[in-house]
């Protein structure tokens, strides 16, 4: 059991904006979220679009984020909406702009479009006589503002406030709820499944799940010198968090230390093994675009196809002096895919990202470079000027006028989805 008086011990909140995209078209259209069967689609004019989010009447029939289109039961009751990025970026920023009148800009941290950390360990004194009270005014002023309810958790550090509000508030009649470090034992420690942690996926539920661990309460008390040894430095981690300790501050600097650009896509469609050549070469023009405005090759790429089913291909390359253009990451990817994927099956989902990368100044010279991937770069470096100029649209391949193509459908989206 580790000592909590040596342990971080701040005031944190963190609070998440109720079923957010959905809330906003309800309002939008003056209605109660509460008591409206509203779904937010990323493309109401195709049946396999996904749900993006759903309000909570429409949860309750079995329609939520992930579901499709075709799904959704054709009643005058539910309304079917695109979703509209801009009104969320803006009702996000002015609410984000409340929660800046109580704490500085450096501890507060925008986690996603609809939930934000705020570290008050400073400044809750100012406004309220503790930091669930000071909750209590915040959740009341974003509703009196904005008409959309939030749940708001409370913690010793952003874990514990994470923890508290993914876990309990949602079950309190107020939506707010506080976890300190004498609650482990009877509130971490009760989690399971152990995926409904922060940070545990299914695949390392598995794992742990094959030595015997299925609650975050035999996590926390399995040796922690086994799970270092089984799983590195992650094994420390999980252990950490399993006992409700995490040191971060919001108001220090995170550097990361291995950026990755990259892109993945849910298709409208089943794609055939041939289609998916010009999704690919859509995605690898755009990622590499990405990388070259920041002058940086990558010296990793990794490729990842799900079938419409179940199931997928997945692949990592490594060049150590860079991956140089998109010529030789294309073929390189397709060779690849052409070889291990299944022509007789269906495909709907398809990701690349880069890594790894290194300055082009530092570009290793060779006497035996490919005058095709010479003249490639060069032509890339005019594209470049005039996507630059222009927009990055400009320039496209002509197989994304094809069927297959995704390129105009996604102009002038925002993150992905319509404007």
């Amino acid at each position: 059991m580790y000592d909590y008086s040596y342990c971080l011990n701040r005031d944190i909140i963190c609070v998440d904006l109720k079923s957010f995209f959905a809330s906003v078209s309800c309002i939008e259209k003056g209605l109660n979220p509460l008591t409206t069967k509203l779904a937010v689609v990323a493309d109401t004019k195709r049946k396999g679009s996904v749900v993006l989010a759903a309000t909570p009447p429409l949860k309750a029939i079995g329609i939520k984020t992930g579901s499709r289109l075709f799904e959704i039961p054709q009643r005058k009751d539910i309304y079917v909406i695109n979703p509209s990025m801009k009104n969320y970026i803006q009702l996000s920023t002015q609410i984000s702009k409340i929660a800046l009148d109580y704490v500085a800009p450096e501890d507060f941290h925008q986690y996603s479009i609809d939930e934000f950390f705020m570290d008050v360990s400073e400044s809750y004194h100012l406004f309220a006589h503790s930091p669930f009270s000071l909750a209590m005014q915040l959740q009341e002023r974003i509703f009196n503002y904005t008409q959309i309810r939030s749940t708001i958790g409370i913690g010793s550090n952003l874990l514990l406030a994470k923890l508290s509000m993914d876990i309990d508030a949602k079950h309190t009649s107020l939506g707010i709820s506080e976890w300190r470090y004498e609650d482990v034992p009877s509130k971490v420690w009760a989690i399971q499944p152990l995926r409904d942690m922060w940070g545990i996926n299914r695949r390392t539920e598995a794992k742990l799940n094959k030595k015997g661990i299925f609650t975050i309460g035999h996590l926390a008390n399995y040796p922690v010198e086994y799970l270092k040894r089984d799983f590195g430095v992650i094994g420390v981690d999980l252990h950490l968090h399993a006992n409700g300790i995490d040191e971060s501050v919001i108001r220090n600097p995170h550097r990361i230390y291995d950026k990755s650009l990259g892109k993945s896509q849910i298709l409208m469609r089943d794609y055939s093994m041939n289609e998916l050549k010009t999704v690919l070469n859509e995605q690898v023009d755009e990622v590499y675009f990405r990388s070259r405005k920041l002058n940086l090759y990558p010296t990793r790429i990794s490729v990842s196809v799900g079938y419409a089913d179940v199931g997928g291909v997945r692949k990592q390359f490594t060049n150590k002096t860079g991956f140089m253009n998109t010529y030789v990451i294309t073929q390189l990817l397709w060779d690849y895919l052409s070889q291990w994927l299944e022509p007789d099956r269906l495909y709907r989902t398809m990701a690349i990202s880069f890594g790894k990368f290194i300055p082009n100044q530092i570009k290793q010279l060779s006497l035996f470079d490919d005058p095709y991937q010479i003249k490639t770069e060069t032509l890339e470096n005019h594209l470049d000027f005039i996507r630059m100029k222009y927009g990055k649209d400009v320039v496209m391949r002509g197989s994304s006028l094809l069927n297959s193509g995704t390129l105009l459908e996604r102009k002038g989206l925002i993150a992905g989805h319509k404007a």
